[in-house]
């Protein structure tokens, strides 16, 4: 995505929210997927959403002539909940190769692996969590896949499911990066506290992430940010 702006629609990285939940991922909150933070700054989607991004100002986008999508990683290694449970974490993995595929496919033939002309995109799923909505407090476990289950008497009330990503863009020639996102996103409430999340609640999370990469790696193209 980041693929220029492409990476601006990529992204997330551990949970760890606080009071509001930030729209941009907190540099404490980064998992170590990335080899570099440094270089990030605060960017907008195609669609209008807050990412953290960076994009090599000379990278020449058109030398691309296909992609290849690493399949998607869970970053660090999660242990499955009793709220989020394997299936829900391998779901969420596989949906997001599918929305990768499906939409940058639209415009750059799918690549079976690394080579000269090739865009790679190796992406990570750096956080899965719920929370009670309007709480103020709750279980973090950094950089890690957590189910923050908020001890409270209002079991009852919604709980907020955000998604995290971090990715990066790599020239399938030399392995040079080219760019790097860090997003976040918030799925469907889950109905309380008791609610296992399954990877439905998410998609269209991963859905919005997939069509701004597209849209973000045509702007490129075309010459404008």
């Amino acid at each position: 995505m980041k693929l220029a702006v492409m990476m601006g629609t990529l992204c997330i990285a551990t949970v760890a929210m606080v009071g509001c939940s930030s729209k941009t991922v907190d540099p404490k909150e980064y998992s170590g997927f990335l080899k570099d933070y440094s270089q990030l700054k605060e960017a907008k989607s195609p669609s209008g959403a807050e990412v953290m991004r960076w994009i090599d100002p000379k990278v020449d986008i058109k030398k691309f002539t296909s992609v290849y999508i690493e399949p998607t990683q869970l970053y660090p290694k999660p242990q499955p909940t009793a709220k989020i449970s394997q299936q829900t974490l391998n779901g969420i993995t596989s949906y997001y190769d599918q929305a990768l595929k499906r939409e940058i496919g639209k415009d750059l033939p799918l690549a079976t692996g690394p080579g000269p002309g090739v865009i790679v995109v190796r992406a990570a799923i750096t956080a899965v969590s719920s929370k009670t909505e309007g709480l103020h407090a709750y279980e973090v476990i950094p950089i890690a896949l957590v189910a923050a289950a908020v001890s409270t008497a209002s079991g009852i009330r919604d709980q907020e499911t955000t998604l995290a990503t971090e990715a990066v863009f790599l020239d399938g020639a030399n392995n040079k990066v080219v760019a790097q996102v860090v997003r976040k996103g918030t799925g469907k409430p889950l109905e309380n506290d008791t609610q296992a999340m399954t990877a439905n609640d998410v998609k269209p999370v991963i859905d919005g992430w997939a069509s701004d990469l597209r849209q973000s790696y045509l702007k490129l193209k075309s010459g404008s940010k």
